[in-house]
């Protein structure tokens, strides 16, 4: 496995970008016509807004109604009156947290990504909500009443926000992208964006140095020597481009920053050193100078105790929550099939060491002495692989379905083999595959779940779990790891990438 080529084959000739647009069939477009397209193009962007304020009132006030009537205090129809003239004020608060501008420049789900922000936002929204009721002719608030409304403000903001991002694109269709640009991760991208309708994008076509189409199944829709960009976006009604940055040169895209300015573009950049930096990267400035700043390369001791520390407190949780449930597939898999009740094997944790793993056996006894002779009907060269495993058990079909043959690895974070998010825990023989950069995934424990987890678990080929590790490790913190176990509780439900 090779690692990621830093400014791979990008944009190597400067994109040329023309000073006036070209008309669809003869002549150019007029000014008026080209002002109300761009005007016309930019309604998403006003639409996501004004939904997502709209949303945010609601969410207030059912918030404060529901503490309202949940608490023994007289005069609710006076409190919920009075709570209707400080609706945008909140929208202003929030806006100052930027949880709208962020709207029109993330792409990926930002449910769990803005959740700090509201967290801060209603903290800050409460206490001056709790002065504003000792200052109005209504019943001031009780402690019991701003402690519900800030718990229920979080839940419903957050639940309503998401509804309202899935209406938008039902309103007004997917954001058309446009690809500018050749880059390693491209075909990745595009496949990543196509199996994930939640992002509401859809891919239209490719800009680039070859007129032949990739591997990605884009199609080539002009060269980046002679591509008119504001033809493209007329003709294909483009709402947004993704750029890749790699061999532009700052002209090249100062120029192209203004196109996309006068024609009311979404843009979104895509960095040359892509596959290494990761999600975590901290933007800052010199002078005016953008500066990338990465995450230290290692993991700080008290990082290290804090993750340790909640593997400790989930796995000691989850153990006593779980115990019944634990006994029920225990006696389950006894009664479908002879064998073992646990299936244990060797895996490569931490710094290469090898451990245990503890699983509910899923498969009939001596499945391992079948790998070679179904090795040849896998989907992964790396990996087996099978969409039909027939070592597969009546029950544990379920348990694979549902996860809970996982539930045992519970020990092995007790015991510290395991993390509760962590890279993938690989055979010896797949760990023998990964080299180099690569290997940079064992500075953690391996995880129950992880990245690779969430984005897909088995749908996601060899090479591309290994990069996710990579990029987990590089790029980690308590949130995130908060953030995927959440997500790991919908992928669960939903079944996606069993198997």
């Amino acid at each position: 496995m090779n690692p990621p080529e830093p400014g791979a084959a990008s944009v190597a000739a400067p994109l040329r970008v023309p000073q006036s647009p070209v008309a669809h069939s003869a002549g150019e477009l007029a000014a008026d016509e080209r002002q109300a397209a761009a005007s016309w193009r930019g309604r998403r962007d006003f639409v996501v807004r004004r939904v997502m304020a709209v949303s945010d009132m609601v969410a207030i006030a059912a918030a404060a109604l529901v503490a309202f009537l949940a608490t023994p205090v007289s005069g609710h129809g006076v409190q919920l009156i009075w709570v209707l003239p400080t609706l945008p004020a909140w929208v202003a608060l929030f806006g100052v947290y930027g949880l709208y501008q962020r709207e029109s420049k993330r792409i990926g789900p930002a449910a769990l990504e803005e959740l700090p922000a509201i967290f801060h936002a209603l903290v800050v929204g409460t206490l001056a909500l709790w002065l504003y009721y000792h200052i109005v002719p209504a019943h001031g608030l009780v402690y019991m009443q701003a402690l519900v409304f800030g718990g229920l403000g979080i839940a419903f903001i957050s639940l309503i926000r998401l509804v309202a991002r899935r209406a938008v694109p039902a309103l007004l269709g997917r954001e058309r992208v446009l690809f500018l640009g050749e880059a390693p991760s491209l075909p990745a991208l595009v496949r990543k964006i196509r199996a994930h309708p939640e992002y509401g994008l859809e891919p239209v076509g490719l800009v680039s140095r070859d007129s032949r189409n990739g591997d990605d199944g884009l199609p080539v829709l002009g060269r980046l020597e002679d591509a008119s960009l504001s033809e493209l976006v007329e003709r294909h009604d483009i709402e947004r481009l993704i750029v890749s940055r790699a061999g532009a040169s700052d002209e090249t895209m100062l120029e192209l920053l203004q196109e996309c300015r006068d024609l009311s573009l979404q843009i979104s950049l895509l960095p040359a050193h892509v596959d290494a930096i990761g999600p975590s990267v901290e933007v800052d400035d010199i002078e005016g100078i953008t500066v990338l700043g990465l995450n230290p390369l290692t993991l700080a001791r008290s990082s290290r105790f804090l993750k340790r520390s909640m593997d400790i407190v989930g796995a000691t949780v989850g153990l006593l929550l779980f115990s019944p449930l634990i006994v029920l597939v225990a006696v389950a898999v006894r009664l479908d099939s002879r064998g073992s009740v646990l299936f244990t094997q060797q895996r490569i944790g931490r710094k290469g060491r090898t451990f245990r793993v503890l699983k509910f056996r899923t498969m009939v006894p001596g499945a391992e002495r079948q790998v070679e002779e179904l090795f040849e009907q896998s989907d992964d060269p790396h990996w087996l692989k099978l969409d039909h495993d027939p070592r597969i058990t009546r029950i544990g079909r379920v348990l694979r379905l549902t996860s809970l043959d996982e539930l045992p690895q519970l020990w092995n974070v007790l015991r510290g083999d395991m993390s509760l998010v962590g890279p993938r825990p690989l055979i010896e023989t797949e760990d023998a595959t990964v080299s180099g950069w690569a290997r940079t995934r064992l500075d953690l424990a391996p995880g129950i779940t992880g990245m690779w987890q969430v984005l897909g678990r088995t749908s996601i080929p060899f090479e591309e779990m290994v990069k996710l590790d990579y990029l987990y490790v590089t790029n980690w913190s308590l949130w995130l790891d908060v953030k995927l176990l959440l997500r790991t509780f919908l992928v669960v439900l939903h079944r996606r990438g069993a198997n």
